[in-house]
């Protein structure tokens, strides 16, 4: 027998992490008896006088929300890192380690309207949001070591707000799979000389087999490595280390991809598509000054659909005690979304 990537498992590295990813193609033709999931509410008003997250609405806290227009960002009233809190003791046992973690949280909302999501914005909406994004990332940035901007988008993804919204927690520390890329990258770029996802970025390119869509600026592809049925990662054709180094065009840019590969989730099973998506690059405060030359500024997307609006692929059993899983290759994935419209199905 001959080897097919789309009919026999094996397994691909992910240099970023250094892990490995089982593919197993051959079980997308198992018939599916498992959990399915309610259908998500498509219908939403415009404003809801309830919602803690919308224009002129008190909070549970008392503060009333202003009646913003554009983007609107706040304290998270119940946020996991706060900054005046003392310090746990030194240990020197190597058994039960403990650091300081310090922080804020913060909410933005992206826009004052609660039924529109990212793909259906207009261009300079969603350019509004790039430009709060990285205004934040200049307020925060020389202040802490790390600022990680994340939305979860669905209530599958735990989502317990519907309104367009994104997190924003800024830490003292360097998390875990931060701190893994920092490490992975800078052994790469310490032995090719180059940074580790340019170098990828221009292979890409060359073979064509897992970007999804791109623009002057950027590409959406679905990774060699990746995990999720349809993840994707939005990366830069020319190096970019950080948020806040984008140019005004690349910020135009970015905004005119987010459409793009949003857009393309929600057509694929005609929904508002669940995921987590967020954006890494080079750490900031006290490493604001350092070279970071192997970093470069990515974003990911990390949805849970499978096989249906209904139909999630769950991490458990193999892939938490042994590796990660999947079954539907990243370049099936990629020819899946690659093939929609690029008009969203309720403007088409």
């Amino acid at each position: 027998m001959t080897f097919q990537a789309s009919e026999h498992q094996h397994v691909r590295y992910n240099p970023l992490r250094d892990e490995w990813v089982l593919v197993s193609p051959h079980r997308m033709k198992r018939p599916w008896s498992g959990q399915v999931e309610k259908p998500a509410e498509d219908i939403l008003p415009s404003h809801d006088p309830q919602n803690p997250l919308c224009p002129r609405v008190t909070r549970p806290n008392g503060q009333v929300n202003p009646d913003y227009e554009s983007t609107f960002v706040f304290t998270n009233d119940f946020p996991a890192l706060l900054e005046d809190v003392p310090e746990p003791p030194a240990s020197e046992d190597p058994l039960f380690q403990a650091a300081p973690a310090k922080g804020c949280c913060k909410v933005m909302c992206f826009h004052p309207r609660s039924d529109l999501t990212l793909p259906l914005m207009t261009q300079s909406e969603v350019r509004n949001v790039v430009d709060r994004w990285i205004s934040e990332m200049e307020v925060l940035g020389p202040k802490f070591n790390w600022v990680q901007i994340f939305e979860n988008k669905g209530a599958m993804m735990g989502c317990s707000n519907p309104h367009p919204h994104c997190q924003i927690w800024a830490s003292s520390f360097i998390p875990n799979e931060a701190r893994i890329k920092h490490e992975k990258q800078k052994q790469y770029f310490e032995q090719h000389g180059r940074p580790m996802l340019m170098d990828y970025v221009h292979k890409e390119l060359e073979k064509q087999e897992r970007i999804v869509c791109s623009n002057d600026s950027w590409l959406v592809l679905v990774p060699y490595w990746a995990v999720w049925p349809y993840e994707t990662m939005v990366l830069p054709k020319e190096h970019v280390r950080r948020f806040t180094d984008l140019t005004p065009e690349q910020r135009d840019s970015l905004a005119d991809i987010i459409r793009q590969i949003t857009t393309r989730y929600d057509n694929l099973f005609s929904c508002s598509f669940p995921y987590s998506m967020g954006w890494h690059g080079a750490p900031t405060g006290d490493h604001l000054q350092d070279p970071n030359e192997h970093w470069t500024f990515h974003g990911m997307f990390l949805p849970p659909l499978l096989r249906s609006a209904t139909v999630k692929k769950h991490m458990v059993g193999y892939e938490l005690l042994a590796q990660a899983q999947r079954d539907l290759t990243a370049e099936q994935a990629a020819q899946k979304l690659r093939d929609l419209p690029s008009v969203h199905y309720k403007q088409a």
